[in-house]
């Protein structure tokens, strides 16, 4: 699957608040986000625009994985 090449910081944590993530804090351009959802899982997400995609893969690889889906299931859910 090819992942969204236009998938902006801002978006994927709005995105990512669907899966009960919430902004933990932020330092400089990252945006630390957290769920409790299947357990506690943190995530870091660069505010960048667009973000690479080498690393909106790692990000979506381990949400997936955390909450027990595939990454084209999570990028479908997610709408990205």
């Amino acid at each position: 699957m090819k992942l969204p090449r236009d998938v902006s910081g801002p978006q994927l944590v709005k995105a990512l608040h669907e899966l009960g993530y919430s902004v933990n804090r932020q330092k400089g351009s990252h945006v630390r986000v957290t769920t409790e959802r299947n357990g506690q899982h943190h995530e870091v997400v660069p505010n960048h625009h667009p973000i690479k995609t080498g690393t909106l893969s790692g990000i979506l690889k381990s949400v997936a994985a955390h909450h027990g889906l595939t990454v084209e299931d999570l990028v479908r859910q997610l709408g990205l």
